[in-house]
């Protein structure tokens, strides 16, 4: 996080990078429907980030071999977005006792981190608590998410370490809003399909 804003769109605003979209129960794309993104990168040119609770059912040994084995419950690949499904994006956090820089995890917030999936992952098993594999990520041009932001289509909210890496993925979306309090937490009951109500 930037300690000062930062021009954004032609506008001053905070970088929301490590921060969580959450998407509302109006926005109507079906690529985000229901789900929880994290912003990995956020600057003038656009915001980058993985959608955390699309499961597939590929397991990440099957394309990636050794990085199977660090990877947490459920160990398979993720749909990170639809930009580039044939990507790749590695979240990682680090150890609680790793005080020290770790070759190849750069920061996005706090202890979690993107790793370079061409490093060898046998040196970053002392390091890491877990990873998660993105296939393709959700991208923004330039003022485009704060746009969709004001519109009421996201939800921005406050991360928590653990997010990225739940065991079950599919119940993200309701439990970061049941912690929110208030009114966020009632939008968490809200039927995926109204007219059933």
């Amino acid at each position: 996080m930037y300690s000062e804003g930062q021009r954004i769109g032609g506008r001053s605003m905070e970088s929301m990078t490590g921060r969580l979209l959450v998407a509302t129960p109006t926005l109507k794309d079906p690529n985000f429907d229901r789900t929880v993104v994290l912003l990995v990168a956020h600057e003038s040119g656009g915001a980058l980030g993985v959608v955390l609770n699309r499961a597939t059912e590929v397991p990440v040994a099957d394309v990636l071999g050794g990085w199977g084995e660090l990877a947490g419950d459920p160990a398979v690949l993720f749909e990170g977005g639809p930009v580039q499904p044939e990507s790749a994006i590695c979240l990682a956090r680090t150890r609680p006792e790793v005080k020290k820089r770790v070759s190849g995890f750069h920061q996005v917030s706090g202890a979690v981190g993107t790793v370079d999936l061409s490093a060898d992952p046998e040196r970053l098993r002392e390091s890491v608590a877990g990873i998660r594999v993105f296939a393709g990520y959700s991208g923004w041009s330039s003022g485009q998410l704060e746009d969709e932001i004001a519109s009421g289509s996201w939800f921005l909210l406050d991360a928590l370490p653990g997010d990225p890496f739940m065991s079950r993925p599919d119940d993200l979306w309701a439990m970061v809003l049941r912690r929110q309090g208030d009114i966020l937490a009632a939008v968490a009951h809200f039927p995926p399909d109204p007219a059933l109500n």
